[in-house]
């Protein structure tokens, strides 16, 4: 019972707040492909974040198929030589398409602007 629980609690904490966000189809796609292992929504690990993958594809109205075919298949040099497995042939060719376009529709959060120039009170030389 104690496994039970600590290993509940390690993949509680594992998830990260792109998947916590999500819709719960969409979270449990992210989580059920293993996705979450290597990718969050804004910082890069293994993978690279999920804002920079909609960034690189934003506009390219082929990014739907390649990403599914991607997610289905894996590969490598898309960001650099650490390779992508594919996605393990359960989860259906359905949810992978909604998998990418949720990925597809994610986007930066606005960053507030509160820092200063460091510079006011201080003569120019």
């Amino acid at each position: 019972m104690k496994v039970c629980f600590l290993l509940a609690m390690t993949v509680a904490l594992t998830i990260p707040a792109s998947a916590l966000a999500a819709d719960d189809k969409e979270k449990a796609l992210f989580i059920d492909g293993n996705c979450n292992n290597c990718h969050n929504l804004s910082d890069t690990t293994v993978g690279p974040s999920l804002i920079d993958i909609a960034d690189k594809y934003r506009g390219d109205i082929e990014a739907q198929g390649k990403l599914e075919k991607k997610v289905r298949t894996g590969g490598s040099g898309s960001w650099g030589v650490m390779p992508m497995p594919g996605t393990r042939q359960s989860i259906s060719d359905a949810d992978i398409k909604v998998l990418v376009t949720w990925i597809l529709a994610q986007k930066a959060k606005p960053k507030s602007d509160n820092k200063t120039d460091g510079q006011s009170g201080k003569e120019a030389k």
